[in-house]
Order: structure tokens, then C-alpha cells, then sequence
């Protein structure tokens, strides 16, 4: 998992500290004890870290030092704070099989479940996972549970499905709740409508949140405008303020909000190699292996004598080639989820994220994202319709180009 490895020895640092770059990295140290834990982190500059670390000890100091208990170094290069903490979480996964969860201070996304697998479903807040395959459906990752909260009520004040938690066991002589009262629940829980009537219902709900709102939103115009073709002004008024409510609703989710075995795209980042940068694959919410996209002279020289490639078709060979995770438990699950939200919900955050649209990736707009993270830039570069040729895209780098 760490590629490089150093000997290290205290009469040798000057030259051991020279070998390691100054430059942001995941390092591992183990102790000359083999029953010894081994100390686990990123940083920010590796040099400058393992020189606090394992130099000459400080007279009247308290900091930390390890310089006579470390017999080798393991590090790997990083180009993003990004890719630092991903993998810093598979090292210390390996590493601590049982606390690596506390040492990464997770915080796990919260989601709304549609509870499927019961006889009259439900939705609810979670930030728990339920076991793999199962029928439940979930949809997020939202920043924290008062806006995920927030948006399943509203939501679901357009609906009549049920807000009470019980397992129902329905009863004509039941008395009913406050939102049966309030013609805001069909009310299954006295029969108060059919098991099929019921199950439209939660159709609707699903469709609801599988599109993002689209659904009932499309619906709302539809109405509106037969009522005002049907000349029920007062009518086509009312659905208006309803549509109004549902745009508003819809306003508060953010993009990455979706069903969570369908968010998929990808992640782009700065590399630790030059000329290059790295592509996460996200296949539905996991986080996969990182690729690196090179732009320099291997990549031209691999292409000398044979057909140039887009860029387009450089990304989606680079994609196609990433194995998608094999998730041992929701627990997995949920921690790359966890990754996923405190990067994306950060207020200033390095690389781009670009999610499928109809199974496919905005391939244009990728291109766009990798020329940013690139060069580097923030803003939303204007680049031309051509952005996704790569010998285009290398002669604007090397300035040969006004385009």
C-alpha cells in the first residue's frame, strides 16, 4: 500500500532525510520492538515531519520524539489532502483492524431510508447502513441530520404516506393519528385505504427521491397547466403555489444528494506526479483505487506512430480499467461514504467532482475539470468546444495555441 521504504538509522539522518521529499505524503514507522505499534500519518511535508520526529532530541522539551525507537520508514507520496486521507484510511485499516475507525474520528453521513423491506413502508433519518442486498433503499449523503431532516418532512408533505414508526398491524377499530385527521396520511394503520392504494403511494414517494423532486415537479406543471387549458383558473393558481413549494424543496438538495447504489462519477485531484493528475472512480458512494492520468512525455511517447487520442476517450479508458471495490460490510460502505461527504461538504476543497447524468459521465465537462485541476485554477475556465482533443489540449499548455 506505501510504495517507499527507508532503512533508518540515527547516525545516518542528515542522508536519510535528504532521500524523503518535502512534499505531502502518508508514512508509517515501525518500531526496532516488532510487538510495537507502528505510528500512522499524513502530513503536509514529509521532510520536515520525520525531522521533528526522529531528530536530535530537544533539551527541555516535550515534544514528541522517536528517533532511538525506529528501525524503518514507509511512505507514500500523495498530491491531495484528498488521497492523503484515503489512503491513510486503508493504512490504518490494515494496521489497526479494530481502532481505525476512532483514529479516523469518522462522522457518517445522514441518510433517508425508505424502509421497503416492511409491509407498509416508511422513511426515516439514518447514518446507518443496513446489510448489503437488502431492499431498502437510501438516499444522500446530506452535511448533517437537521437539513436531512428537514428535507424528507417537506418532502413528504406533498405525500400521504405514513410518518409514524410503529410496525402496523391494522384495525378498523384503531382511532388513527393526527395526520390521518389531517388527510395527510392514507391511513393504513385502520384501513383506511387499500394495500394497492398504498403502494402507489410509496411509488410515488421512491420516484420522488430517485429524481431529485423532478418527478413531482413534472407532475405539478402537468396538472396546472390542464386546469388552465380546462379554464379552473382558481385551480391552476393553487397548483402554481404547490409547484412554487415543490421548487423550493427541490432547491435544497444538494447535487450529490441521489440513491446511494447510483451515485457514481468521478474525482479529480492534483497528483504527486508531475504532469499528471488523479482520477477516483466513485461506483455507488465507494470510493475506488486511484488512476493516474499523465500529460507528459510518456504519455506522448506512447502515442507516437498511432492515432491520437481525445482526451475524452483517454479518460474513459483510464476509468474503464479501475476495478470497482469489493465492500465487505455497510460498515465499508458507510466509511467511504463518510470520505466522500467531509471533502465534498468542505468550504474550500481542492479538485473537482463530476456525477453520472442518466448513467453517464459529463464527459465534456470532465475534460474541463482535469485542464482546472491541472493548472491548478478555481475558476471556471471558457475553453473552447475542441478542450477535449489532448495534442490541442498539450499545445495551450506549452503556449503554441491561442485557442
Amino acid at each position: 500500500m506505501l510504495t517507499e521504504r527507508l532503512e533508518f538509522a540515527p547516525e545516518r539522518d542528515a542522508e536519510i532525510f535528504s532521500a524523503v521529499p518535502a512534499a505531502p505524503a502518508v508514512f508509517l514507522l515501525r518500531g526496532t520492538d516488532d510487538k510495537a505499534e507502528p505510528y500512522v500519518s499524513k502530513t503536509a511535508n514529509l521532510r520536515r515531519r520525520l525531522q521533528r520526529l526522529l531528530g536530535p532530541v530537544e533539551e527541555r522539551t516535550k515534544r514528541l520524539n522517536l528517533r532511538d525507537r525506529v528501525r524503518e520508514i514507509e511512505y507514500s507520496p500523495t498530491g491531495s489532502d484528498f488521497e492523503s486521507g484515503f489512503l491513510l484510511y486503508g493504512v490504518l485499516r490494515a494496521a489497526f483492524p479494530k481502532t481505525y475507525s476512532n483514529r479516523m474520528r469518522f462522522r457518517f453521513a445522514p441518510l433517508v431510508k425508505l424502509h421497503l423491506e416492511n409491509e407498509y413502508p416508511r422513511a426515516s433519518i439514518t447514518t446507518r447502513l443496513g446489510r448489503l442486498g437488502g431492499r431498502s433503499l437510501y438516499y444522500g449523503p446530506f452535511v448533517s441530520r437537521i437539513p436531512a431532516e428537514k428535507f424528507m418532512n417537506d418532502s413528504l408533505d406533498f405525500f400521504k404516506m405514513r410518518r409514524c414508526v410503529d410496525d402496523l398491524h391494522p384495525d378498523p377499530k384503531f382511532p388513527g393519528c393526527i395526520y390521518s385527521e389531517m388527510k395527510m396520511c392514507l391511513a393504513p394503520c385502520f384501513k383506511g385505504c387499500t394495500d394497492e392504494a398504498y403502494a402507489a403511494e410509496v411509488a410515488r414517494v421512491r420516484e420522488f427521491f430517485q429524481s431529485g423532486g423532478q418527478s413531482l415537479r413534472r407532475e405539478t406543471e402537468r396538472l396546472r397547466d390542464e386546469a388552465s387549458a380546462n379554464l379552473d383558473f382558481e385551480g391552476a393558481a393553487a397548483l402554481h403555489a404547490r409547484l412554487d413549494k415543490v421548487k423550493a424543496v427541490i432547491a435544497q438538495v444538494p447535487d450529490i444528494v441521489r440513491r446511494l447504489d447510483e451515485l457514481d462519477g468521478v474525482m479529480i485531484q492534483p497528483s504527486a506526479d508531475a504532469d499528471s493528475v488523479t482520477l477516483f472512480k466513485i461506483a455507488g458512494g465507494s470510493i475506488c483505487d486511484p488512476v493516474t492520468l499523465d500529460f507528459g512525455k510518456q504519455a506522448e511517447a506512447s502515442q507516437v506512430g498511432s492515432k491520437p487520442q481525445s482526451m475524452e476517450s483517454r479518460i474513459t479508458q483510464a476509468l474503464a480499467a479501475v476495478a470497482e471495490p469489493k465492500l465487505r460490510n455497510a460498515l465499508e460502505w458507510m466509511e467511504h461514504l463518510a470520505l466522500l461527504k467531509r471533502w465534498y461538504y468542505r468550504t474550500s476543497k481542492i479538485g473537482e467532482l463530476f456525477l453520472t447524468e442518466n448513467g453517464e459521465l459529463p464527459m465534456r465537462r470532465v475534460v474541463r475539470g482535469v485542464s482546472r485541476v491541472f493548472r491548478g485554477e478555481k475558476a471556471v475556465a471558457d475553453l473552447s468546444e475542441t478542450a477535449g482533443d489532448y495534442w490541442q489540449f498539450r499545445a495551450r499548455e506549452a503556449g503554441l495555441s491561442d485557442k
